[in-house]
């Protein structure tokens, strides 16, 4: 049971670190792409610089061993920032199609958040 949770783990880990390493990334240099969506959203472009910077510092918060406080809030943010995503994309009236990375993030932050090891816990 150890040995597949651990699986599970790092499977969900390397994909969520991958997905918020390249939107952030995506959002740091404000390509034309993700400037227009936040537009859309209504959202103001300086938005898309403290995403990208809160989304790769979370990568390697999550990735960094030991600070399991700082893993903490990094999974929160992540979780916040998706679950805001979704909401504006419903409340802007988008297509199910623009849920689905957001969506697909949030899944994977619970997923790794939930099959953490121990030694990335909070020990209270």
């Amino acid at each position: 049971m150890e040995k597949r949770n651990k699986i599970i783990y790092w499977i969900a880990t390397v994909w969520l670190s991958l997905g918020m390493i390249s939107t952030g990334i995506v959002q740091l240099i404000k390509m034309k792409e993700e400037a227009d969506m936040m537009a859309h959203l209504g959202y103001p472009l300086y938005f898309l610089t403290l995403l990208g910077i809160w989304k790769i510092s979370g990568v390697v918060a999550v990735l960094v061993p030991k600070f399991p406080l700082l893993k903490e809030w990094a999974y929160a943010g992540f979780f916040f920032s998706m679950s805001g995503a979704i909401y504006s994309h419903i409340a802007s009236g988008d297509a199910a199609k623009d849920l689905f990375g957001p969506v697909l993030l949030l899944v994977l932050t619970i997923v790794s958040w939930y099959f953490r090891p121990a030694d990335r816990k909070l020990n209270f």
